[in-house]
């Protein structure tokens, strides 16, 4: 914590201080997107780039600032936890939104569901197997007897993905040709205000952090999924807002591409760059890979209902709320003992 005598204290602190902090981080990525809206558009991009590259990346940066504190705080798989969870409330709740708020059925495209959605199931599954390489070639002892060590060579490897996805976004940038004049803007006050953004987002996170790790101890819940359920759904905020506005405007193509480029960024970047900065970081498979496993469900689920028609209907909307509903009820249900599909929690 970053003022321990004024914020410890009991646990309705701790409860004030993620409300508050989870305020700031709306306040902050509010400044940040509509920043990187402006210089998106300044600067020509295609739509489903600005979606899902510079959106996706300055929306994602709870995320990444909420791995990295819980990287050097020791609590890496709250971290973990904090980016699964988020990555399936994006693909649940946020398309299901954006599809409810938007006016009538809300249309994909080709590129959404065959570029970005295959990539992001490619992934999830390369930071499967960089998980498992930690458990086979990195083995520590723990209480499931499925621990592994990511070192940095490791975690080079996902990293290495993400710049294969950005060379192919590279490639649709280099074939558009922009269809709108460029916007008078200054330059100077949006680059700004987006740091200023992420500053804001940078400090609310490492106290709501803090807060969650003493909620956590206070109340015996596990810390993987202390950060599936409440670091999730404060980090989460920022991409719903960008992908709901989009697709009250109309445009799609940002929406989506904001809700599958930032979980491609946050798996592919947000997790390894916890391990860069530590070096060599102890993850649990048996608690990662059953909420892997929910992840790549929830991708399937989506990639389904965008392909039907290449639209997403209201109808379609609630199954998404629905099946979000029912994982929220099973990480209940793990948390208290009445199902263990997730070992060591």
């Amino acid at each position: 914590m970053v003022f321990p005598g004024v914020l410890a204290g009991g646990s309705l602190v701790d409860v004030a201080v993620v409300l508050v902090t989870t305020g700031v981080i709306w306040i902050g990525s509010g400044w940040l997107e509509g920043s990187a809206d402006t210089l998106s558009t300044y600067y020509e991009l295609p739509a489903v780039v600005q979606g899902s590259i510079v959106v996706a990346v300055g929306s994602s940066f709870p995320e990444l600032a909420s791995v990295v504190f819980t990287a050097l705080a020791g609590t890496f798989d709250m971290g973990v936890g904090a980016i699964v969870g988020s990555a399936i409330f994006n693909i649940l709740v946020i398309p299901a939104l954006a599809g409810i708020f938007s006016d009538g059925t809300m249309e994909t495209n080709r590129t959404i569901v065959y570029k970005e959605a295959q990539f992001y199931m490619i992934a999830v599954s390369g930071l499967i197997i960089t998980f498992a390489l930690a458990v086979i070639y990195n083995p520590v002892s723990n209480g499931s007897g499925l621990g592994g060590e990511i070192t940095r060579p490791l975690a080079m490897l996902p990293i290495g993905l993400y710049g294969l996805y950005l060379f192919i976004q590279w490639q649709d940038v280099s074939d558009y040709e922009a269809t709108e004049a460029k916007p008078s803007i200054d330059l100077a006050r949006e680059w700004g205000k987006l740091a200023g953004g992420l500053l804001l987002i940078l400090v609310a996170v490492h106290q709501l952090v803090g807060s969650v790790e003493s909620l956590s101890t206070t109340f015996s819940i596990p810390e993987f999924l202390a950060g599936v359920t409440i670091i999730a759904a404060a980090t989460s905020l920022p991409d719903m807002l960008v992908s709901v506005r989009s697709a009250r405007g109309g445009n799609e193509e940002t929406s989506l591409g904001n809700v599958l480029g930032s979980n491609t960024f946050d798996l592919l970047v947000a997790i390894p760059i916890g391990v860069l900065i530590v070096g060599t970081v102890a993850v649990d498979f048996a608690v990662a890979i059953p909420m892997f496993g929910v992840l790549t469900l929830a991708t399937v689920v989506l990639f389904a209902v965008m392909r039907t028609d290449l639209s997403l209907t209201t109808r379609e909307a609630y199954l998404l709320l629905v099946s979000y509903l029912v994982f929220v009820g099973w990480v209940i249900a793990e948390t208290i003992g009445v199902t263990s599909l997730i070992r060591g929690v």
